[in-house]
């Protein structure tokens, strides 16, 4: 699922593209939206809130987009081939005089008024890379259960908003904190911290890397890396679900640079 950085790489891509921009025709191809059309408006300011994008029109409507686990959105300049996928996934097309956005496989499209944002971002905790993060906030939030597992937490969007499980597993790891770990007993000024530096460090390129190296294969320290050696002590990366259906997660740890806490669930070895 793409996480807090990815939507702001994407939100900052088609603010410079679409920011202060007419839209020249507008296709919406969800049932909701079919007969809407906005050619006319002006795209005042594109921005992303925790994993939500919002595109605020002159006319004081939002279009309010979430990519979840494989949603996103393209920009393309006019007559140029569309690569994001077949026709049939795409959800949205936005044209100005000199870019097309297309967005595909988007699960979350609707239309909002700008002034009720709040209706569909207004549960949200601080965002991790907004420039006014509130960690008092962030840090109140997550201690307000303190017997929840800090994975559960973590992923939580009403504690803080944009981390996902990527960032969740990295922090963990590099912080020596098993995953089932309650958050009473975890250092909470020290897991936002990291979390919120490790996001903004790769605000500057595509890949999320928390090792230092941006190499395929070679980005992570445990994430997707069940069964290989830790890259610390080379005991085996353990992995399992956290968490109740739906919201549950698969997890990634190392038994040793880990340890496990006494109140860890049986099914977590």
């Amino acid at each position: 699922m793409p996480e807090g950085d990815t939507v702001w790489r994407a939100c900052k891509r088609l603010d410079q593209a679409l920011g202060g921009q007419e839209l020249t025709r507008t296709d919406f191809r969800v049932p909701s939206l079919a007969t809407t059309d906005l050619s006319g408006q002006s795209m005042l300011k594109v921005v992303a809130k925790g994993k939500h994008l919002l595109m605020r029109l002159s006319n004081g409507v939002t279009i309010h987009s979430h990519f979840r686990m494989d949603g996103s959105w393209h920009l393309y300049r006019p007559g140029e081939s569309w690569k994001g996928g077949p026709d049939y996934q795409v959800r949205a097309v936005l044209e100005t005089a000199g870019w097309v956005a297309v967005g595909y496989r988007l699960p979350v499209l609707e239309l909002v008024a700008t002034k009720a944002e709040d209706t569909v971002v207004g549960h949200l905790g601080p965002d991790l890379l907004s420039p006014d993060f509130d960690r008092s906030l962030a840090l109140a939030n997550l201690a307000a259960e303190p017997e929840r597992t800090i994975s559960e937490a973590l992923l939580d969007q009403r504690n803080l908003a944009g981390i996902g499980n990527f960032y969740r597993v990295e922090v963990c790891f590099l912080l020596g904190i098993h995953p089932w770990r309650p958050v009473a007993s975890v250092d909470l000024p020290a897991v936002v911290d990291l979390s919120r530096r490790l996001m903004k460090s790769n605000l500057r390129h595509a890949a999320q890397v928390t090792t230092g190296v941006d190499r395929p294969g070679q980005r992570s320290y445990v994430f997707e890396r069940a069964g290989k050696p830790c890259r610390r002590c080379k005991t085996k990366i353990r992995t399992a679900q956290i968490g109740e259906p739906p919201r549950d997660r698969v997890s990634f740890w190392c038994p040793a640079c880990q340890p496990e806490d006494r109140n860890s669930p049986v099914d977590s070895r």
